[in-house]
């Protein structure tokens, strides 16, 4: 059992009589107040940040004063212990005090003075956990610039968002293009909550197979279907404590949907073949590239699951709308490599840093993380410009080089960008481009692009 955190303060005496009479000072003084006759166990149900303190007596059967503030330090060193005898014993005083107690009341005492020294250790606290919180959001802050690199909007306010998100107990749906980095905001919702300490669980529905994702998921007990020969702990079962990542939520049956449902409503699962319902305490992150809302009018998703999961929506930004994000991700990516491979980094140049920024990112970070270290090895790199609609125009090459090489490359990369464009004729793309037609055939021989969609009116005179 944990201690509720609108204690105050943890009272410890094994008198009843003086307990009472302390307890009842502290509570005129509208404190709350926990009154305890033994201090065996009390360290293991106050958390790291509870926000009280604790007044002991020092002699007790059992665990005495002196080895309760030595096992309540060990788990938080600035938490404040007062601890007060009857005995007036200054050497054990001294000894009190160097090992961490906030004070040392010597029996009889006016209430005046505990009361004084209380509120003294109160403040105390107050202001330790306040600084704690402080460092907390500050190294929260960094860890996030780290994993999810970026200094566009967008990508502002998804760090601020998750930050906002994390501290919470609610589910969360993330929404994304494929590569765009879901498993890497999931696990950052996990590692900043409070379930940081219990198990990180991803599972892709997409790649479990229809015969076995039930038992995958929910478990099972033996004889529960063939081959069912031993109790199985599924995967929400396992991840108790912690956090339950579902990505490609789309790709579940419907039969699948209505037992995530009854598992997000109630927090319980039953495993295949049994009867029990086994609590859970696990937070579900869900994750998918589709449009649930527009599914769910078609018929291949549950309206009700949908509209339970999108509760806090999380949208993860693509890479072709971040702008120079892809510059400062590239070389981040880039230096790692180089790092891991132990060779020598290598500084993005003009044309190449110009080429990064117009390509498309079809496959998002993925692509760009594979592109960085080909690049990191000394490799050509070949950007695949297939638009996210799938269409495919021409493969852009990323070239180190002089000016004149450098320039080259831009152009060509400029010319196959726009052709990938859809233009439906020569005029609209020497008008996009801004360059005469007879320029642009030139051009177009030159680099050895094509347009074969042109029309016969639109040939040069």
């Amino acid at each position: 059992m944990t201690i509720d955190n609108r204690i105050q303060v943890v009272l410890i005496d094994d008198d009843p009589h003086l307990r009472q009479a302390l307890s009842q000072t502290l509570d005129l003084a509208g404190l709350k107040i926990l009154p305890l006759a033994e201090a065996k166990g009390l360290a293991g149900q106050l958390e790291r940040d509870w926000p009280g303190v604790v007044v002991s007596d020092i002699r007790m059967p059992g665990m005495d004063g002196l080895e309760l503030l030595t096992e309540l330090h060990a788990q938080d060193p600035e938490l404040p212990v007062l601890l007060i005898t009857g005995h007036g014993d200054v050497p054990l005083a001294v000894q009190a005090m160097r090992a961490g107690a906030y004070d040392f009341l010597e029996k009889p005492f006016a209430s005046d003075a505990l009361l004084d020294s209380v509120r003294r250790a109160l403040d105390l606290r107050r202001l330790v956990l306040d600084n704690r919180s402080l460092r907390l959001a500050l190294s929260d802050r960094n860890e996030l610039s780290t994993r999810l690199v970026g200094q566009s909007a967008p990508m502002l306010r998804l760090r601020e968002q998750i930050g906002a998100l994390a501290a919470t107990k609610a589910d969360v749906l993330i929404l994304g293009e494929t590569g765009a980095g879901k498993e890497v905001v999931a696990r950052a919702l996990h590692d900043l909550s409070s379930r940081r300490n219990g198990p990180f669980v991803a599972i892709n529905a997409g790649a479990l197979a229809e015969s076995v994702v039930e038992s995958e998921l929910f478990g099972h007990e033996p004889g529960a279907f063939t081959g069912a020969q031993k109790r199985r702990i599924g995967k929400f079962e396992f991840a108790s404590g912690g956090t339950v990542f579902l990505d490609e939520i789309e790709s579940m049956s419907l039969d699948v949907q209505v037992k995530l449902l009854r598992l997000l409503q109630e927090r319980v699962v039953e495993r295949l073949g049994g009867n029990q319902l086994i609590p859970l305490d696990i937070r579900i992150i869900a994750a998918t590239k589709e449009d649930l809302r527009q599914s769910a009018d078609q018929g291949r998703f549950r309206a009700d699951l949908y509209y339970r999961l999108n509760v806090a929506p999380l949208r993860i930004p693509p890479l072709r709308e971040r702008g120079e994000d892809a510059l400062m991700l590239f070389q981040h990516f880039a230096d790692e490599a180089s790092a891991r491979h132990g060779l020598p980094p290598h500084e993005l140049q003009p044309g190449q840093r110009a080429l990064l920024l117009r390509h498309t990112w079809p496959g998002n970070v993925r692509e760009l993380q594979n592109a960085a270290e080909r690049f990191a090895l000394g490799l050509e790199l070949a950007l695949d410009n297939s638009a996210p609609d799938g269409s495919v125009g021409t493969p852009v090459e990323v070239v180190s080089g002089g000016l004149s090489e450098q320039v080259e490359n831009f152009e060509k990369s400029l010319i196959a960008a726009e052709l990938a464009r859809s233009h439906n004729s020569v005029r609209s793309l020497a008008e996009a481009l801004g360059i005469p037609r007879k320029t642009l055939h030139d051009k177009l021989r030159k680099h050895g692009l094509n347009f074969a969609d042109h029309h016969p009116s639109d040939e040069i005179d």
